[in-house]
């Protein structure tokens, strides 16, 4: 049996295919075994309000295109912009192969690669943030 295995704490709530799922009262297991379904753990996503600096913005992008609420042909190029502008800022060799797997995950059509990389950067934008307040 393959597929995607989400384990769920309680009362965790997902985003499949657009539909909010609310676990029970106890921990368990979800194996999702239909190819390309889309789903969204929601204690992981950013909300709109949440999109205020340069990798939130481009993660809020691809986690349309991953949640349904925005088609992937219509996002490619925005996403690819921001990916660029972002190896403007993130030149070190580990951000430049998180940035370089977003960009195939786009290519590819892979929202969960192009999201799981962006995601990656979060830490770095915050510390980088952090300095320049400072």
């Amino acid at each position: 049996m393959s597929g995607l295995v989400i384990k769920l704490s309680p009362q965790e709530r997902l985003l499949i295919n657009g539909a909010v799922i609310e676990n029970g009262e106890r921990r368990s297991r979800l194996s999702i075994l239909t190819p390309n379904t889309r789903v969204l753990r929601l204690r992981d996503a950013i909300r709109p309000d949440e999109a205020g600096t340069p990798v939130r913005r481009v993660c809020y992008l691809a986690q349309l295109v991953l949640s349904g609420d925005a088609e992937a042909e219509d996002i490619q190029r925005h996403l690819l912009r921001g990916i660029e502008q972002l190896s403007q800022v993130f030149t070190d060799p580990d951000s430049r192969a998180l940035l370089h797997a977003a960009t195939e995950g786009v290519v590819s059509g892979e929202p969960y690669v192009t999201l799981r990389s962006l995601r990656a950067l979060l830490p770095r934008e915050a510390r980088l943030m952090a300095v320049r307040l400072s």
